[in-house]
């Protein structure tokens, strides 16, 4: 068989080399051609640990083009583009639309469409360019920074098909059953809203621990201190989502909360919980502001400031409801020097790009680490001494040791303890 994606964004990008992997001849469509171009070359477009490795270790396997007829030569054809979001983090489907319309009049007649990318309940029974009989959603789960090991290692596959008692056609199962795990059958709607559903689960943990990280904040309890005794609860367990964050961002989590939202509207389901955690999501992305303008910008006057880095999360180069970026929007009079070791400094305003840690950091008034990459947990402080001219940590996820800069001299602030947070 020969698999392909139409797509070749982050989704289509991972999934496609993760296939390459298990054995398969894949062929990754794109219109865009310089996408293509650079693909052919070997150069990723999204920053992801071991993909660009593994997409060399697999060239042979993998064909890149921007020649949609190329798709007659798949058996499937997995709709792999990922969906964007306006600025209400509403999903545009428009691109998805239109890129099913023009690939289902470019597969063969027996080939199998499959609808990858995330889409609100209802969408894949609405398809009407292809017979609805090779048409399957399939539901995905990577996760930006650790996107590769996901696609090579999937927990379990869920696929929608027109009524959960279809049989999974022959060569479906084949690869599916290649990747080795569970595979779970239900209708288009149930396996649409399980991808919702687990986003959502994510969401409520993460609501419920910025929640309780804020309160030890404030009666003088230390959040990670609690940490180890919830995860030897089996009822949260050991991957729970609990070290507490700078609110809800990357863009997914956002848009699947948007849609419950919606949907619970439209049918008289109640939305007030989706409403306080949107609500206390935009609170504590001004966590950092808050500090910085009670500690520094109240005391100090141009300061220089000092922030590392502008990605949405560690090991990518996605900005998307980035904290950093929304931070930097609230500071365009001051003094902002930043950096990060993947974001292009194209995509940053407002701010002073640094070529390193150290240019950044120097004769700054205040740090603020803002991204946990692991270069920054190398920062020693006797460099924070040499360098910085003030003696402020902003420090939300703990890169750096905090008793240990505040034995130094150091004002340090950290998610989760009260301390210096002390409102």
């Amino acid at each position: 068989m020969i698999i392909g994606f139409a797509g070749m964004t982050h989704l289509g990008i991972n999934s496609s080399v993760a296939t390459a992997e298990k054995g398969w001849k894949v062929i990754g469509y794109d219109s865009n051609e310089e996408n293509i171009k650079q693909l052919k070359k070997g150069e990723v477009l999204v920053e992801e640990p071991g993909l660009k490795e593994l997409l060399a270790k697999n060239k042979d396997n993998l064909t890149f083009t921007e020649n949609i007829q190329r798709l007659k030569d798949c058996d499937i054809v997995y709709i792999s583009a990922d969906v964007g979001t306006d600025e209400n983090s509403k999903s545009d489907l428009n691109t998805i639309n239109s890129l099913i319309t023009n690939v289902s009049s470019n597969i063969n007649k027996d080939s199998l469409l499959i609808v990858l990318c995330q889409v609100p309940p209802g969408f894949t029974r609405k398809i009407s360019s292809i017979e609805t009989e090779r048409v399957f959603y399939q539901v995905e789960t990577l996760v930006f920074g650790n996107a590769i090991e996901r696609a090579l290692k999937p927990e379990r596959f869920i696929v929608g098909c027109e009524n959960k008692e279809t049989e999974l056609p022959d060569m479906l199962l084949k690869l599916l059953e290649s990747f080795d795990c569970p595979i779970i059958k239900m209708n288009f709607e149930s396996a649409e809203l399980t991808k919702i559903s687990i986003n959502l689960f994510l969401s409520s943990s993460v609501s419920v621990t910025n929640m309780l990280a804020e309160l030890c904040e404030r009666i003088g309890a230390d959040w990670f201190d609690i940490i180890p005794a919830l995860k030897l609860d089996k009822r949260i367990g050991e991957n729970a989502y609990l070290r507490p964050g700078l609110g809800i961002s990357g863009g997914n989590l956002e848009r699947d909360l948007i849609t419950i939202q919606e949907l619970n509207k439209k049918h008289n389901v109640d939305h007030s919980i989706i409403d306080s955690w949107l609500k206390g999501s935009l609170q504590r992305k001004k966590w950092c502001l808050e500090k910085l303008k009670k500690h520094v910008l109240s005391v100090h006057l141009d300061p220089k400031i000092a922030l590392l880095g502008l990605s949405y999360k560690e090991n990518t180069n996605s900005i998307k409801n980035s904290p950093s970026i929304a931070l930097l929007s609230h500071l365009e009079q001051e003094n902002v020097w930043v950096h990060d070791p993947v974001v292009n400094p194209e995509n940053i305003k407002n701010a002073i790009f640094s070529s390193s840690v150290m240019e950044c950091i120097k004769d700054s008034e205040v740090l603020i680490i803002s991204t946990a990459w692991p270069e920054y947990k190398l920062i020693s402080a006797s460099k924070l001494i040499e360098n910085m001219s003030g003696r402020i940590i902003i420090d939300p996820y703990r890169i750096l040791d905090g008793d240990d800069l505040s034995s130094l001299g150091f004002e340090y602030h950290t998610l989760g303890v009260q301390g210096n947070l002390e409102s």
